[in-house]
C-alpha cells in the first residue's frame, strides 16, 4: 500500500514513533511518503545546516520525505508554540496537496492537532481514510502544563481546541491511543468507540536492551554501596520530581537517587535537594543515548514518576517502556494506566503520585528487596515489553489497521 505519514516532528529530531513506523512499513514493502517540517526540536530553532524552503524533498532509506516551512518554537511562550503548530497546519495543507494525492491511507501523529489539516484535505479530495495516533489528550495536557492563558482567553482556547479535537475524531477512520484509559477519554470527547484501538508505544529497541553493568556506568552513577534508584529523562514540570526528592531525603540512609537528564525543572530540583540537605540525591546531567542501557543496568531500580493530573492518569511515560525493555524493575509513583500496568505484571513497586510518605516507604522497601527478587522482576519486565510493546509488535498492529483502511479506499 501507499501510506502518507504526517508529523510535525521527524528525524533528525527525536521522533521515535513516526520514524520507526515509517521505516518499518518501508522495510515490509510499502511505499511511505512523509510530510513534515524542518528540524527544530527541542531547541526551538532550525538545526545548523538546514534552511527552510518550499519544495524540499529527500529520502531516508526507503522513505520519501517532503518538508514544508513552519515557525519554529519550543519555549514556554504559549503564543509562539501556538504559532508553530498553526503554521505547520497551514503549510502542510498547502504543500501536501500533491504529495499525499497518490496515497491509499494517511497516518497522522498527534500532537499537535493542527497536523490533521493535510490529511483532512486528502480525505475531502480523494476520499483517503485517515488514522489519528493520539499521544496526548488535548486540551487537557495544554491546560495542565501551566502554559495556557487564564481567564476568558484561556476558556476560549479550551473551547477552540475541544472543537478541533471533535473534528479530528469525526474525520478519522481509526483512532489509535496509547492506553486503555486514553481510549475511554477520547470516546468521552466524541470519538466513535468502534474506531478506537489501543496500541502501546514502544521504545528504541536498539538502544534499550539488557546489557551487563559496566564499571564506567557505575562510576557515572556514583555507586556508594547503597540501593541506587535512577530517574532517566526529562526533568520537566509534570514529572513530580519534588515528590521524589523529598521522599529520598526521608530515607537518605537507605537509597541514592540519581537523576540522569535535564529539563525545565532541573534548577528548582537542585535547589530543593540542597535545602533539604539530601546528599543522597545526585544530578549527572544528560548522557549520550548509546550509554543509557549500561546506566539502566548499573542501577538497582528505575523511577517513573508523574504529577497527579487527570490527563497524566492515562499517560504511559516513555521511560517506563525503556526500563521494561532493559529488563530493570521500576518504582512507579504514578496513577491510572501506568500504575495498573506495573502492578498487574509485577514488574516493580507502585506508589500514588505526589505522595511523599508513600514513595519514601517504597524507596525503603526497594532497599530491602533481595537481589534475587529484583532479578525476577527484571525478567518479567523484559517479557512484558517483548510481548506487548516492542517496535515490531506496535508497527505490526498499526500496519494491520492501515492495510484494512487502504483496502476500503480501493473498494470505494
Amino acid at each position: 500500500m501507499r501510506v502518507g505519514l504526517v508529523s510535525q516532528w521527524y528525524p533528525p529530531e527525536q521522533a521515535l514513533i513516526p520514524n520507526s513506523l515509517a521505516q518499518g512499513l518501508a522495510e515490509w514493502g510499502h511505499e511511505v511518503r512523509v510530510l513534515t517540517t524542518f528540524p527544530s526540536y527541542p531547541y526551538g530553532r532550525i538545526y545548523p545546516g538546514w534552511r527552510q524552503r518550499w519544495r524540499h524533498q529527500e529520502t531516508q532509506g526507503r522513505v520519501m520525505v517532503r518538508r514544508v516551512p513552519a515557525y519554529p518554537s519550543h519555549d514556554t511562550s504559549a503564543v509562539r508554540r501556538a504559532l508553530s503548530h498553526l503554521s505547520f497546519g497551514v503549510s502542510s495543507a498547502v504543500g501536501g496537496i500533491g504529495w499525499l494525492r497518490p496515497v491509499d491511507v494517511t497516518y497522522v501523529y498527534h500532537p499537535p492537532p493542527t497536523a490533521i489539516a493535510a490529511a483532512a484535505l486528502a480525505r475531502m479530495a480523494s476520499r483517503t481514510p485517515m488514522v489519528l495516533h493520539v499521544q496526548d489528550l488535548w486540551p487537557e495536557s495544554v491546560l495542565e502544563s501551566g502554559m495556557a492563558p487564564a481567564g476568558r482567553t484561556g476558556r476560549a482556547l479550551e473551547r477552540g481546541v475541544e472543537a478541533l479535537m471533535r473534528t479530528a475524531y469525526r474525520l478519522a477512520a481509526a483512532i489509535v491511543v496509547i492506553s486503555p484509559g486514553m481510549a475511554d477519554r477520547v470516546v468521552a470527547g466524541g470519538a466513535d468507540p468502534s474506531r478506537v484501538r489501543v496500541v502501546w508505544n514502544w521504545t528504541d529497541d536498539h538502544l534499550f536492551r539488557p546489557v551487563p553493568p559496566s564499571s564506567e556506568a557505575r562510576a557515572a552513577l556514583g555507586h556508594r554501596g547503597r540501593c541506587t534508584v535512577m530517574f532517566a529523562g526529562n526533568l520537566g514540570l509534570l514529572q513530580g520530581i519534588e515528590t521524589a526528592i523529598r521522599a529520598a531525603a526521608a530515607v537518605r540512609d537507605r537509597i541514592d537517587l540519581v537523576f540522569v537528564g535535564s529539563g525545565a525543572d532541573e534548577d528548582a530540583a537542585r535547589r530543593l535537594a540542597g535545602e533539604l540537605g539530601a546528599d543522597n540525591v545526585r544530578f549527572v546531567g544528560r548522557r549520550p543515548p548509546d550509554e543509557m542501557a549500561e546506566l539502566y543496568a548499573a542501577a538497582d531500580w528505575q523511577l517513573v514518576c508523574l504529577r497527579d493530573r487527570p490527563a497524566l492518569r492515562v499517560a504511559i511515560p516513555s521511560k517506563l517502556q525503556a526500563a521494561l525493555a532493559c529488563g530493570v524493575p521500576v518504582i512507579a509513583s504514578v496513577g491510572g494506566d501506568a500504575a495498573a500496568l506495573v502492578e498487574s505484571t509485577r514488574v516493580g513497586l507502585v506508589s500514588p503520585p505526589e505522595d511523599v510518605a508513600a514513595l519514601a516507604a517504597r524507596f525503603a522497601e526497594a532497599a530491602a528487596t533481595p537481589a534475587v527478587t529484583r532479578t525476577e522482576m527484571g525478567r518479567r519486565a523484559r517479557t512484558v515489553y517483548q510481548e506487548r510493546m516492542s517496535v515490531w509488535v506496535g508497527v505490526g498492529q498499526l500496519e494491520e489497521i492501515l492495510t484494512k483502511l487502504a483496502a476500503q479506499k480501493g473498494r470505494a
